[in-house]
């Protein structure tokens, strides 16, 4: 299996030797789950094989291998729909445990190759190779070189490559599997002018409709968008979403050790009006946890300690956190754990102006024990029955935006909070 290598804007091909400015990589890994199941299955290679929930019990396919695609198989589709689809199909729960350390392997790789690293899943990580920063080797030939290393553990991988992370996520979709896309200095502007407004991150499908209402449907025409026109859509990020569409963010990529270093994720929010009854502060914990369950699932973390923050309108704080038999990425089983420390802590008319719920505690636990009221998967963490439409959640949210699916709890808050993720 060879790699697609596609320079864009093949006039310029010969000035990637010296490359100028920031290399910034994305590197995604092919239909990762399902690719390990037919890397250790060697059976299975070459057929469609489909990871995730059964059909019988309304699961939701994980990730289908690139056999299964051509049948219409797709991430976040009900089991059921696929199994329809694809009867054919092999079908797997998956191995979490296997997948995890598959992907140390490859994070490894990357660590070998530079010292700056972004992993934001298990199976994804944008990594920075500016020439002089750690190494004077040309971009282009680092990419490849990592590329054959993928592939050498038996898996394959997408890279782009870019000036930013917009230029290289975007990149790293172009040619998919085994592609390598390079957009080259100067011609970020041109790569993405084309492209649907859809293709970038932070628009979903409120944002798309809302920017085709006003003739914008090109990353190229919201470059050149009225600002008043963007700013109706994005608010206070308008002038940021511009900065994207021009290719012009600046994006920072982070020590390795600092990937390697996460303690906790958490989510915190200051309300603009007082948090005082008992639905208000339940749907902004649910909304907080939400997020928390799916930053935990795209890093591959479960954690074993939730944690609340509360401050009152008065200036004082309280933080309380609770160990649960089960580490989980879970919001199904942590946000109720977190409604019970608020119990303690809080009553009805009291007046929140902060709330945040975070977790921690990912060590790999040496016992794994049952549980008679959840599931414990191979990685010894806890889910629920609900996990399935989170997950699925999850993948509409990936491709579509984050605004493409919500919950009627978070209309009560969109207009007047300021967030704070952490992790």
């Amino acid at each position: 299996m060879e790699n697609h290598e596609h320079i864009f804007d093949d006039s310029l091909a010969n000035l990637v030797g010296s490359w100028s400015g920031p290399a910034i990589g994305l590197m995604d890994l092919d239909a990762f789950f399902a690719s390990v199941e037919q890397l250790d299955h060697p059976e299975w290679r070459g057929k469609p094989v489909i990871v995730g929930g059964s059909p019988q019990e309304r699961g939701v396919v994980s990730t289908a291998s690139y056999e299964a695609r051509p049948f219409g198989v797709r991430s976040a589709m009900p089991s059921a729909q696929a199994q329809r689809l694809c009867p054919q199909a092999i079908w797997t729960h998956g191995h979490f445990d296997r997948y995890r350390e598959v992907s140390s392997q490859v994070m490894a790789i990357l660590a070998s190759e530079t010292p700056f690293v972004d992993q934001v899943s298990i199976d994804e990580a944008f990594f920075d190779i500016t020439p002089g920063r750690f190494a004077n080797e040309s971009p282009i030939a680092i990419a490849a070189r990592i590329q054959r290393r993928v592939r050498e553990l038996g898996v394959t991988c997408s890279i782009g490559l870019g000036c930013n992370k917009t230029v290289a996520k975007i990149a790293s979709e172009r040619d998919k599997p085994r592609g390598l896309t390079v957009v080259p200095p100067g011609t970020e502007r041109a790569f993405l002018a084309p492209l649907p407004v859809r293709t970038m991150s932070g628009i979903g499908s409120a944002a798309e409709a809302a920017l085709a209402r006003a003739h914008i449907r090109t990353i190229g025409q919201l470059a050149q968008a009225d600002h008043a026109i963007l700013t109706k859509v994005f608010g206070v990020n308008a002038e940021m979403m511009r900065d994207r569409a021009l290719g012009r963010e600046r994006s920072e990529v982070t020590s390795i050790d600092a990937v390697d270093d996460v303690k906790s994720v958490s989510n915190e929010r200051t309300f603009a009006h007082d948090l005082t009854d008992r639905a208000d502060v339940d749907a902004a914990l649910a909304l907080l946890g939400e997020s928390v369950g799916r930053r935990l699932r795209k890093r591959g973390l479960a954690g074993r300690t939730v944690t609340v923050k509360l401050k009152f309108s008065y200036g004082s704080g309280r933080t309380i956190q609770r160990k649960l038999p089960h580490p989980t990425d879970d919001e199904n089983l942590f946000v109720p754990a977190a409604r019970e420390l608020i119990d303690s802590i809080w009553f009805d008319g009291m007046h929140i102006r902060l709330l945040g719920i975070g977790m921690s505690d990912f060590a790999d636990e040496a016992a794994v024990q049952t549980d008679l009221f959840c599931e414990v998967d191979e990685r010894g963490a806890a889910h629920s029955d609900k996990r399935d439409l989170s997950v699925a959640v999850d993948k509409v949210r990936e491709k579509f935006g984050a605004g493409a699916v919500g919950f009627g709890r978070a209309a009560r808050f969109d207009r007047d909070v300021v967030r704070q993720d952490k992790a």
